[in-house]
C-alpha cells in the first residue's frame, strides 16, 4: 500500500491547513493501521475496573461534552454534532470516549477507525482507555471493516500495544523520511 496517497486521499490538502501549518516544527505525529481483515476476535482483554461499563453513548449530550472538554476543549466541535461516541462509562458519566466510524476508502479497502481518543483526567492510567479502543476495534471488524486507522497522533506506543502499527510519521512541514512508507500490509 502507498501510504502517502493513501493519506492524502483521506485527507486531501492536509499540510496546507493552518492549524497543521501553526504546530511546532519539532512536534511528530503518526499515523497508524491494523489489519482487522486478519484480527482475531475477540482481543484478549485489556484489564480495565470493573465498576467501568462500555458502551455506545446514548446519554445526555451535555454529559458527553463536559467529558470531551476536560480532556481537549478544541474537541467540542467535532462532539457537537449527533454522531455515534464510544465511550467507557462509570456512575452513569462517561470518562473515555471516541468517535467511532467510517474514515473513507481507498483501493477498494473500507476504513474505519477510533478518532479524538480521550480519557478524563481522573480516570487515566486504569486501562480504560485502552480497553475502550480495543472493543471499539472489535466493533469496527465485526462491521466489515478492512482497516482500523488511527489519524494523527502523537502516543503511537499506546495504540500499539492492542497491534496498531506506524505507516506514516510528518510534523508540521509534511512527511518524515523515517516513516516505513516502503512497507506493505
Amino acid at each position: 500500500m502507498d501510504y502517502q496517497a493513501f493519506f492524502n486521499q483521506l485527507h486531501p490538502g492536509f499540510f496546507r491547513k493552518a492549524y497543521i501549518r501553526s504546530l511546532p516544527e519539532d512536534a511528530v505525529y503518526r499515523e497508524m493501521l491494523l489489519d482487522l481483515r486478519t484480527l482475531d476476535v475477540p482481543m484478549a482483554p485489556v484489564a480495565a475496573p470493573p465498576d467501568v461499563s462500555f458502551r455506545v453513548w446514548d446519554g445526555p449530550r451535555a454529559l458527553l461534552l463536559d467529558a470531551v472538554a476536560a480532556v481537549d476543549s478544541t474537541w467540542l466541535q467535532w462532539f457537537r454534532e449527533p454522531g455515534r461516541v464510544f465511550c467507557a462509562v462509570r456512575d452513569r458519566e462517561p470518562v473515555s470516549f471516541c468517535m467511532l466510524g467510517a474514515m473513507g476508502s481507498y483501493e477498494g479497502l473500507r476504513i474505519g477507525g477510533p478518532g479524538c481518543v480521550g480519557t478524563v483526567p481522573r480516570a487515566r492510567r486504569q486501562g480504560i482507555g485502552l480497553r475502550m479502543v480495543q472493543l471499539g476495534t472489535e466493533i469496527l471488524k465485526q462491521e466489515g471493516f478492512d482497516y482500523s486507522y488511527i489519524h494523527y497522533t502523537g502516543v503511537a506506543p499506546w495504540y500499539a500495544r492492542l497491534g496498531y502499527r506506524t505507516v506514516l510519521t510528518w510534523n508540521a512541514r509534511g512527511f518524515l523520511g523515517d516513516d516505513p512508507a516502503s512497507q506493505t500490509l
